[in-house]
């Protein structure tokens, strides 16, 4: 066994243990647990984001992290308008004080804030059924687009951005989506649009997955940074997920709460 090409599994396996303990906990326990949670992270990304598009700026990435933080707390706890409008502000200072990159940063930020409100939203509003649902449809998403396309191959998705994601993959993920959505709705939980809903779902956290990998292949970084020992940084491990929680967010703000009728 060469030593060398497995020397980061026991770290990647420690950390993936950890990340499932805290997160599944926080999950499970909802409330201020999990909002905190949730916002850290986003603050986090936000770190690693400018860290990223402005590496001779690093000294703003910590303020602008704890002001995310900050923000995505406070959206929580007001209602209407001027929580969601407080989310603007981490984006908005940080695209002001910047002297390169602006359209870029401020397009990632706002979609990293915005989809951490709704994971807090989704918690709050449907409970923890329905974050149950939008994680298994998620990792039914990565696990089946894995397999399918180490088993079919085929064409490449995005060559340029992902050159290991296929179209075998990508549609095989939908297809796995929709059977967590089926079986979801089977439960009574809701209608049978929820189907619908769960490929929607799959595929934002497929163009999560490669937003996230053209904006490292752009700024020349194999990991968007070394928080998490074995798997890079947040915004690496949980690209699918924020893709995943903004189209819910979109999608039953227009919408309403899932239901019969969903």
């Amino acid at each position: 066994m060469n030593s060398g090409r497995w020397a980061d599994l026991m770290p990647r396996l420690m950390s993936a243990v950890v990340m499932v303990l805290v997160g599944g906990w926080a999950v499970w326990s909802g409330g201020v647990v999990f909002d905190l949670l949730i916002a850290a992270s986003c603050g986090g990304m936000i770190w690693e984001l400018l860290r990223m598009v402005a590496p001779g700026r690093q000294g703003l990435a910590l303020p602008l992290g704890v002001l995310s933080t900050g923000a995505v707390l406070a959206a929580a706890l007001l209602a209407g308008s001027w929580g969601v409008g407080l989310l603007m502000v981490p984006a908005l200072l940080g695209a002001a004080v910047l002297d390169m990159r602006r359209g870029t940063y401020l397009g990632f930020a706002l979609w990293v804030l915005f989809a951490a409100y709704a994971f807090i939203w989704m918690r709050s509003a449907l409970g923890l059924e329905w974050m149950i649902w939008l994680i298994l449809v998620v990792v039914a998403t990565d696990i089946a687009g894995y397999f399918a396309g180490k088993t079919f191959g085929g064409p490449k998705f995005w060559p340029r951005v992902s050159p290991k994601k296929t179209w075998s993959g990508t549609s095989a993920g939908w297809i796995a989506a929709a059977i967590v959505g089926a079986v979801f709705a089977a439960q009574g939980a809701a209608g049978i649009g929820v189907v619908v809903l769960s490929v929607l779902v799959s595929m934002a956290s497929q163009a999560g997955d490669v937003a996230e990998s053209a904006l490292k292949r752009k700024m020349g970084v194999k990991d968007s940074s070394g928080l998490i020992p074995g798997h890079g940084g947040l915004f690496d491990r949980f690209d699918g997920m924020l893709g995943a929680a903004a189209m819910v967010l979109l999608v039953l703000s227009l919408w309403g709460l899932p239901g019969g009728a969903l």
